[in-house]
This record gives C-alpha cells, structure tokens and sequence, in this order.
C-alpha cells in the first residue's frame, strides 16, 4: 500500500483544489500547513518524516520561499532530505520567479494551476498506485498467418508469471477469435476488450487488472466471441499505459495489419517478436512486417519456428533473422502434444519440459537480466 501524499501550503483555495484532485485519482493526502521556519528547525517540523517517504510532495508556491527550506541546499550535514518526486504548485503562468523557488527546495518540476490540472491529476494518481518501474512490454508478431504468434504470445506471458512477476496478456487481434480460448477460459468471469473500447485518457493499472479473468497465473485481456472488432487508438493507448503503470510483465499478440490502432500499440513496445516459420516464402512474407514495425519499433527481433516434419528443407535462424536485417531471439522447436494439451484446457507453455517453456525460460532470463543491467 502506498504511503499518502504530502502537500505543503497554507493557501486554503490551493488547498481545495489539490485536496480535490486527489480525492479524483484516488489518493490520500496528508496536509501541512506551512514550511519549516528557520534551517534549524527541520527536524520538529510536523512534515518532515512523511517529506521523506511519501510517494509525492506538492508544495504550494506560497511556501516555497520560507527560510527553513534553505535546509535542502545543505541536505547532506544537516541530515534533511533531497529527494525526488517534488512538484512546486503555483497559479501565476507570468511569474518567473517560480521556477528559481522551485530549483531552490529541489522541485523535479513547477506545475501552474488550472492549466496543468489533468497531468497534475495523473501524477497524483500514479503516486496512488504505487507506481514503480514500468512493465517489460513485448509484442508478438506473426510473419505470415499461421505463425505460431498467438501460442508464443500465450507461452511467454505463462513463462514470465512462473518468474514470480505479474504477468499481463493482451490480445490485440480482434480478428483471432480471443486468446481466452487458448487458456480455456472462455467462460471465466472477467471483461473483455468490447469493455475497453470507449476507454480514454488514465486508466487505473489496478483496477485493470483486477477486472480481467485470471487463467493459470495471467491476467488476460481478451476479445470475447461478439460482433465488435474495433479497438480505437486512444483505447489502446489507454489501456496499454494502464498495464505499464501497474508493473511486472506484459505480452501484446499483434495482428499482421497495419493501422493505427497497431501503430499505438508498438509505440509502447519494449521488445518485438516477429514469428518466422523457416521456410522461404514464410521469409519473403515476414520482410513485409518487420519493415513496417521497425518504422515505429526500435527493438525488432526474430523468432524462427521449425515448420515440423514433412516440410521440406529448411533455412537456419541465423539465415532468416540476415535475410529481415534483424537479430535472432532464438530458435523454437516444434512441440508435440501441444494440440492435445489445448483440449485438456493446458495452454501454451503449461508443459514446463516443453519447446515453448524452454524456450520462455530462457527468452525471459536474457531479456530480464538486460533489464536489470539498463
């Protein structure tokens, strides 16, 4: 549970409105009415233990030339706190003194009321939610149809919720007949994208998540079996930011078309898989799609499928990942049983000796690790 919030004025219309604000996003807020009062006195200062640990501090332009705030200058031999998630709130857009008054208690930035209402309402609900590092979001892509992108997409987000992360699945193919499907949930409890598609601006990461089915571990996302195939832009957007803001892993199956629904969705991208069966006109499709997403996508890499037996020769995945111009993520084997495991409602990766969790197992280690170096 996240610590309240810190706001520090004695200007009670202030007070309204960011007291109003955050009641909308959700949060609660702890009030101190006035600044320290001289450079000795931080210690006694009523707010000075919740300055340090509250998830956001909002200080009233009013405040914010108070003497006992020259404490923050001489942070480190006085034993006060420079921290950050520190907003000067003022009112006055021509007053440019402001920004010297924010740089002086360490502001990571001045917000000017009314107009920055809606960003300030944001930020406030981000500190709500406990907000941390944003999740590792990949997007699957299938080369050609029939590339396997879906079971991938499934496997990885089955793979990434046995790290121990929350795992979040989105079906971002309304085409694809609804990922639910593959995890045997069709019938769960939970809503569904049609749901979603009127969604605009800031979307509760938590609230998402707890209105979605859960199937083996993963939060899911999918289409439901309706007539609606349309996702807006700004329901993508909306959504997918929600899903980053909450944490831990995300997974988004991508279609094969280009629109800008698509577009919005790999703007959000970390990582992208493109799903290459190795065959040579499996290839010759794939090129058209990774020339497209590398448009909007800066980290394209290749997933090279083995097409099964009876396929006739084959490329390797170092062939296929030079001829897209794009690294290898990694080669994936045909999996037996995978057919029959689906009718047992097990979904891809459920079979932890399996091609498609190996394959998880190591895809998320490497991506992982990086994520940590960075």
């Amino acid at each position: 549970m996240a610590e309240n919030i810190l706001i520090v004025t004695e200007d009670e219309e202030l007070l309204d409105d960011l007291l109003r604000l955050s009641a909308a996003a959700g949060a609660e807020a702890e009030v101190v009415h006035g600044a320290p009062v001289s450079r000795m006195s931080w210690a006694g200062w009523p707010g000075a233990t919740s300055w340090e640990r509250a998830p956001l501090v909002l200080v009233g332009d009013d405040c914010a030339g108070a003497v006992g705030f020259d404490a923050l200058a001489g942070a480190e031999t006085l034993g006060t706190v420079r921290r950050r998630g520190v907003l000067l709130v003022g009112r006055d857009l021509d007053d440019s003194g402001v920004w010297e008054r924010g740089a002086r208690i360490g502001a990571e930035g001045v917000v000017v009321l009314p107009d920055a209402e809606s960003w300030l309402a944001g930020r406030i609900a981000d500190a709500a939610e406990g907000v941390g590092r944003p999740a590792m979001t990949v997007g699957v892509i299938g080369g050609r149809g029939g590339a396997g992108a879906s079971t991938l997409a499934c496997a990885l987000s089955v793979t990434a919720a046995r790290t121990g992360r929350h795992s979040l699945l989105i079906d971002g193919d309304p085409l694809g007949g609804g990922l639910d499907v593959l995890f045997g949930g069709e019938q769960a409890e939970g809503l569904r994208w049609p749901s979603f598609a009127d969604a605009r601006g800031r979307v509760g990461g938590a609230a998402l998540t707890e209105a979605l089915p859960r199937l083996h571990d993963v939060s899911v996302l999918s289409w439901d079996r309706g007539d609606s195939v349309l996702v807006p832009p700004e329901a993508m957007k909306s959504v997918l930011c929600a899903a980053r803001r909450h944490g831990g892993i995300v997974v988004v199956d991508l279609p094969r078309r280009v629109d800008e629904t698509v577009a919005e969705a790999l703007v959000q991208l970390d990582l992208g898989l493109v799903v290459v069966p190795a065959e040579l006109r499996a290839v010759a499709a794939a090129q058209r799609v990774s020339s497209w997403s590398r448009l909007v996508l800066r980290d394209l890499r290749a997933v090279v499928r083995s097409p099964g037996r009876g396929h006739g020769p084959t490329l390797s995945g170092e062939e296929v990942a030079q001829y897209l111009g794009i690294p290898l993520a990694g080669e994936l084997p045909w999996e037996r049983g995978l057919v029959e495991g689906l009718e047992r409602s097990e979904p891809p990766g459920h079979a932890e000796n399996g091609a498609l969790a190996r394959f998880g197992r190591e895809f998320w280690a490497q991506v992982l690790a990086g994520e940590g170096a960075a």
